[in-house]
């Protein structure tokens, strides 16, 4: 599935929803500018955060906008997704694992519906109308939270569902040391963290090479604390869509999909 940054889609507008811990948002998504086409709409999870009680929220979010009827839809979801099935789960209720997202969504929508990692949905979305516009090669999103979510894209093309905040470093789970949370839980400096950023970034960028690195994550409005502190080969700069990226880039690949 190519996101070149020409769009192929027969779509002027597509929905963008990103699947929170504690928000489900939404918005149309105009494809030439990946700008909202309409004020952002959000709704909280659900409490009992089942596979029925989000769909309803989703279907909610949804009707609350006038949509075309083959305006299609995009959902950024917490979780990888394998071919429209959630296999796992960590932010939401458990029954969500071996669920087909896409066929349940689009069952109760009556609508073409893309699910896609939430971090991918991002990488996608700074890829086509952020931070790396324009920008060829391999690009790696890398967003820092409560834990590193990672998102590798090649000449436009996105290899799904990288978990590389999960790589063993030095004998640690990666995430463990390098997320926001650690900086935060340990009261780390920004120079403390850094140290821990650079021995990520700079075993990531051995193994992959990425011609530039998106640093994306609530975090990423200080980049000018820490993203100086590194010393890398590669180009590394800070996401321009900041919470916008998963809801941009689902309604984006939402629209690639239907278009192919």
């Amino acid at each position: 599935m190519s996101h070149s940054k020409k769009s192929h889609s027969k779509h002027e507008v597509a929905f963008g929803i990103d699947v929170g811990g504690s928000g489900i948002k939404g918005a149309p998504v105009d494809l030439k500018t990946g700008e909202f086409a309409a004020d952002r709409v959000r709704i909280p999870t659900p409490e009992g955060s089942t596979p029925e009680a989000v769909t309803a929220v989703i279907a909610e979010l949804v009707e609350s906008f006038d949509l075309h009827k083959k305006t299609p839809v995009g959902i950024a979801f917490p979780a990888p997704i394998l071919h429209g099935v959630v296999p796992s789960i960590a932010n939401l209720d458990q029954s969500w694992a071996g669920v087909n997202l896409d066929k349940i969504v689009s069952e109760a929508l009556d609508r073409t519906v893309v699910g896609v990692n939430d971090a991918d949905a991002a990488g996608v979305g700074e890829a086509v109308y952020g931070a790396a516009r324009d920008k060829e090669g391999t690009i790696l999103l890398s967003t820092l939270g409560t834990g590193i979510g990672s998102a590798l894209l090649v000449d436009g093309h996105l290899l799904p569902n990288t978990e590389l905040g999960h790589l063993e470093i030095d004998g640690h789970d990666a995430e463990s040391r390098a997320s926001d949370r650690a900086r935060t839980r340990e009261d780390l400096s920004w120079e403390q963290w850094a140290e821990r950023l650079q021995r990520y970034f700079e075993t990531v960028e051995f193994l992959f090479s990425p011609d530039l690195i998106v640093v994306g994550g609530g975090v990423s409005k200080h980049h000018e604390k820490f993203l100086p502190l590194l010393d890398l080969r590669s180009p590394i700069i800070p996401a321009t869509l900041r919470n916008a990226a998963g809801i941009v880039g689902a309604a984006r690949l939402a629209a690639d999909a239907d278009a192919s």
